[in-house]
């Protein structure tokens, strides 16, 4: 047996716990690659074709799923409908110009929103023209003059991915297309502000790394300082949003006809104006999940409720401009990634109202606007924030010995 030693700093203060190690293990799993591409007019058009062609299949096919459930209370199989496709494609020659393998996924896609309805999310909605354009085809294997090939390839060198359809489409981003490495699976090409990328999926050998954690750090995240460590440090939000541009560029929309060309100019800077504000916040969580993710071996998280957090009236608002959810996602995934480890700790757990000294518990700092306060049995004074995370520390730490033993 190996016994290791993890230091857990709170304050200056150092505890020493002793855990056993863990064997390696060896899996596949799947990375994405975002890259911006620049189509021709040819291409171009083509991919707004396709755009409109599985749209306009994934409503037709969900419309039928609708009307029959509702006629005859039976549902129609995947299947089914993957031979109507083929119907189709033989009335409609439009559809005959569209990489069919797009086509088909997007049948495939509609299928899936319907089991993940019958298991408790929400009902499949309609898509609609400009909201979320995207399209999915995979990689598969062809053969021309007894020589095979793949439908999707990057070509590092003239800086050029070849698509279905498409062909050879240029991007940028050469440094990232240098780490694709593996079996690429499949591509998705999506619009955004009028600007086109493409998704890279990736599937990779992946070693479980054996982990000998050195170090524990607890994260309160909230809405005044986005993140507060248990070792006292504090991270803001650092993205601002111009709102008084937001405001202006929307009620000039409002005053434009429909179907305008000023219209479509304005919508166009709002567009853009959402993603730099959005690419803004992809380049905090990203450079936050790093730092943290670097300095420590085990991070211990509150599992937040956040669709519940929206309810309350008074920080509905602020959370809209902090992404919570995202973060502990990237978070996640990244610490999957370099052999370290996320523990999420019950949202019902009083971190905030506990003094992590005696562990007495304050009803009165359940009121928010309780920022700081002295704990009536040891006398030791704490800040809400900082407080909280060292006990979503102590209680990480807690439920990950109990897991190493077991």
């Amino acid at each position: 047996m190996l016994f290791l030693q993890m230091k857990v700093l709170i304050y200056g203060q150092t505890y020493v716990i002793i855990r056993l190690s863990k064997g390696d293990g060896l899996m596949n799993t799947y990375k994405a690659y975002k890259l911006r591409i620049y189509p021709t007019d040819f291409q171009r058009e083509l991919i707004e074709k396709t755009f409109g062609s599985t749209r306009y299949i994934y409503n037709n096919f969900l419309a039928e799923r609708k009307n029959k459930y509702e006629e005859s209370k039976t549902r129609i199989s995947v299947y089914e409908q993957l031979k109507e496709l083929t119907d189709l494609k033989k009335e409609k020659e439009w559809l005959r110009e569209i990489d069919s393998c797009a086509l088909q996924v997007c049948v495939y896609n509609l299928d899936d929103a319907f089991q993940k309805f019958f298991k408790g999310n929400g009902y499949p909605r309609f898509r609609v023209k400009g909201v979320h354009e995207s399209f999915r085809t995979n990689n598969t294997l062809n053969t021309y003059k007894d020589k095979n090939y793949e439908s999707i390839r990057i070509d590092f060198n003239k800086r050029v991915i070849t698509l279905p359809k498409l062909k050879e489409v240029k991007f940028r981003g050469y440094r990232k297309a240098k780490e694709i490495v593996g079996k690429i699976k499949s591509a998705t090409i999506s619009k955004d502000a009028n600007k086109y990328f493409v998704s890279i999926l990736v599937e990779v050998p992946y070693t479980n790394i054996s982990l000998k954690p050195t170090s524990i750090v607890g994260l309160d995240l909230g809405i005044k300082d986005f993140i507060v460590t248990s070792n006292g440090e504090k991270l803001k939000n650092e993205v601002k949003i111009n709102e008084k541009r937001l405001k202006g560029l929307q009620k000039w929309l409002s005053r434009c006809k429909p179907g305008s060309k000023n219209r479509y100019k304005v919508k166009l800077k709002i567009q853009r104006l959402y993603l730099k504000i959005r690419n803004a916040r992809k380049h905090m969580i990203y450079k936050l999940a790093n730092k943290i993710i670097k300095e420590n071996d085990i991070i211990a998280i509150e599992n937040l409720d956040v669709k519940s957090m929206y309810q309350v009236h008074k920080i509905a608002k602020h959370l809209k401009n902090i992404p919570i959810s995202e973060f502990i996602r990237v978070l996640k995934y990244k610490s999957k990634w370099l052999g370290k480890k996320v523990i999420e700790i019950n949202k019902y757990y009083p971190s905030s109202q506990s003094c992590n000294r005696c562990g007495f518990k304050n009803e009165e700092v359940k009121d928010l606007s309780v920022r700081k306060w002295t704990c009536p049995r040891c006398g030791l004074i704490h800040d809400r924030d900082i407080n909280a995370s060292i006990n979503i520390m102590f209680e990480g730490l807690k439920i990950y010995m109990k897991e190493s033993i077991i």
